[in-house]
């Protein structure tokens, strides 16, 4: 179980590029310091992968690059950033600052993320130590927001007081996500030293330690030189709550809990939604149920879950570096044996407990301390404005005039926190004021949707997704009034790639982009996120999605049973039965 050489789940295979690039890099640190002062636009291949781990990724608008007469073939590139936000939650000021950010060194736009993060895009080059400096006196971070180390630790985010059930599980989350927190210096010399004083500081305003030495073993004691082969992403729910999507997460917490105390969680492992359309060992998986533990037990096994796929997961072929394929390499009871031995007792079988519920906290409800909080829709997480829809000087508005708390759901919306009733018309007044609708005002497939970026700036991304889903929306609306269906809650997701960061494969129906213009159909997840959907149809065109969704719900209003969820009818009548019944019903004109 060695700290410093991870074993791979194949030790005689060549490491790939990343994984030398890490070997070499002096705990992240590599050449970012010399390549960030010269006055090229971008960084070397070796120090772009680097620098995810920092929480920034190097990226070519496309679009921009086309727009250029002359220059087609140069790249523009600029930067996405993202904030590690644990649990989403912040306070006004930090929001305000953030859109502020988005404003004055990034492309005008900020997103909340579907892992409850802020994400910038259009930082250029010689912003990024300004941009990391501001993050930083927002008492925030970008530390291992994207990278292979824990990302963003994901949480319930409704703000209920006097429940010591979810007040006790923000805290374990805060605990966890210190915990699994890189401990490198490179982040704090590279971006957060004083330039006059040469002094280091941490994020959160704590001194930097100078006594460890660069390569002493002590640096990293959790992920070692070399870090995980591969992303690792956290989320703690409840049963009666599954509004994080747990099970698609690679370690997840499923709160349990009896009359206000908790009693342990069950402890959840391997779940994943990315997979490379081209390679047949990759697949979606959700997560297994692995085990039991009490409360004091969570920092313990989340490090031992960490160390055995540091030391286990594949780190020649990043395709398949994921805990999921780990497991799926190991098998589950030995992949349970092994952490059982990094933890150093078994682990208790699970509890029955599962998740029976999903809320995503939308509207106005009682905060327990004769407060209110709303949970206000944010589309796709863009706050921006465009023409006559002002959302973000709404939102500016709201959080320097009301000043109340923030948190963002996994769903990328935003909950407004410690309102007074007063506060519900002054909302709606500013909101309508600037062109922007309540969330009581918008539809019931548009409040359950999401997309990912896709295009233009997404390097991953084969067709369009964020930009185009709104339009989508749009023409479903009517036809799912037609039908009757406008109360009907249903997730509907979309990304401009397979690598599926709106968690599409475990929704009521999945959009993915299949190349440029084309999508391919899933159908028969559900709501509650605990179950996988299938793949419907195929190289569909863009222009006939709206038609090919609009007839599996002709066929759910026809065939359904009382009180069935779209994704559950989907699942009893099979994709088969779907398919024969919605091709027949388009055939006839509809």
């Amino acid at each position: 179980m060695s700290d410093e050489m991870p074993t791979g789940a194949s030790p005689v295979a060549k490491p790939s590029a990343v994984e030398v690039a890490k070997t070499t890099s002096n705990y992240l640190k590599g050449d970012i310091p010399q390549e960030l002062a010269d006055t090229s636009p971008g960084f070397s291949k070796a120090s772009v992968q680097l620098l995810k781990n920092h929480g920034t990724y190097q990226q070519d608008d496309r679009e921009a690059r086309k727009a250029r007469e002359g220059a087609k073939s140069q790249r523009e590139i600029s930067f996405m950033i993202r904030t590690c936000v644990p649990g989403g939650k912040l306070t006004a000021d930090q929001l305000l600052s953030a859109i502020d950010m988005g404003d004055e060194l990034g492309n005008g736009t900020i997103r909340l993320t579907t892992r409850q993060a802020i994400q910038h895009h259009g930082v250029v080059k010689g912003d990024l130590r300004d941009f990391m400096q501001r993050v930083h006196t927002n008492q925030l971070t970008t530390l291992a927001a994207c990278g292979d180390v824990e990302r963003n630790i994901m949480c319930c985010p409704a703000p209920i007081h006097g429940d010591p059930v979810r007040d006790e599980m923000q805290v374990m989350v805060d605990k966890l996500a210190r915990h699994l927190a890189p401990r490198t210096r490179a982040y704090y010399e590279i971006w957060l030293t004083d330039p006059d004083t040469g002094e280091k500081t941490l994020a959160g305003g704590t001194s930097g330690d100078k006594d460890i030495a660069p390569q002493s073993d002590d640096v990293e004691p959790i992920y070692g030189r070399t870090y995980l082969p591969r992303k690792f992403k956290t989320a703690f729910a409840l049963p009666e709550d599954n509004c994080v999507d747990v099970y698609a997460n690679d370690l997840g917490f499923l709160t349990i809990h009896e009359h206000g105390k908790i009693l342990g969680y069950n402890v959840l492992a391997g779940g994943g939604m990315g997979v490379t359309p081209s390679a047949a060992k990759t697949f979606p998986a959700l997560a297994k149920r692995l085990g039991f533990v009490p409360p004091e037990d969570v920092l313990a096994i989340a490090e031992a879950i960490v160390k055995v796929q540091r030391d286990y997961g594949n780190r020649s072929d990043r395709k398949v570096a994921r805990l999921k394929y780990t497991i799926h390499t190991m098998g589950l009871d030995a992949f349970r044996a092994k952490v059982e031995e990094y933890f150093g007792k078994p682990l208790a079988p699970c509890h029955p407990a599962d998740v029976h519920g999903f809320d995503d906290h939308i509207g106005w409800f009682p905060q327990g301390d004769g407060k209110f909080f709303y949970g206000f829709n944010i589309e796709n997480g863009r706050i921006h404005d465009r023409g006559d829809f002002r959302l973000k000087t709404a939102l500016r508005r709201i959080l320097r005039d009301i000043k109340p708390g923030a948190r963002i759901t996994a769903h990328q919306s935003l909950l407004f926190t410690d309102l007074g009733i007063t506060d519900r018309e002054r909302i709606a007044e500013i909101l309508h004021a600037h062109g922007v609708k309540t969330s009581e005002e918008i539809s019931t497939i548009r409040r359950w949707s999401m997309a990912c970026v896709a295009l233009p700036t997404c390097g991953l991304a084969v067709a369009e997704s964020e930009r185009v889903l709104p339009g989508l929306i749009d023409t479903l609306e009517p036809e799912v009034a037609k039908l009757g269906l406008s109360h009907e809650a249903f997730t509907l997701r979309m990304t401009g790639c397979p690598n599926a960061c709106a968690r599409p494969y475990n929704s009521d129906i999945g959009i993915v982009g299949r190349t440029l213009g084309k999508y391919t159909i899933f159908l028969g997840g559900r709501l509650l996120g605990d179950r996988l959907n299938e793949q419907y149809k195929d190289v569909v065109p863009f222009e006939d999605l709206a038609r090919e969704i609009t007839a599996v719900l002709a066929c759910y209003k026809a065939e359904r049973q009382a009180s069935e969820t779209l994704g559950d009818f989907c699942h009893r009548k099979g994709i088969e039965g779907v398919r024969t019944w919605a091709d027949a019903w388009l055939s006839s004109g509809g």
